[in-house]
């Protein structure tokens, strides 16, 4: 099972900021996260990407046992 952070506004809509969630593919773990978080969560994801161990992933990605899977809303703010 895949190892789920959250991070920001996803951590503040699921409630919690890491879950152990199954799933073969980056699909299928935001598949069961959105069940377990609901509405809120899920309107989230529409502007976070999805990191598996550190790398971008795209939602075919496969995810092993134990692999991580970031959930990353953007980020602002700092100085320019």
């Amino acid at each position: 099972m895949a190892q789920l952070r959250l991070f920001a506004s996803a951590r503040e809509a699921a409630g919690c900021s890491r879950d152990v969630v199954p799933g073969n593919t980056v699909s299928e773990v935001i598949s069961e996260a959105v069940t377990r978080f609901g509405a809120d969560f899920e309107r989230v994801l529409g502007t976070c990407r999805i990191w598996v161990n550190g790398e971008v992933a795209d939602s075919n990605a496969p995810v092993n046992d134990n692999d991580e899977v970031a959930i990353l809303p953007p980020v602002s703010g700092g100085d320019q």
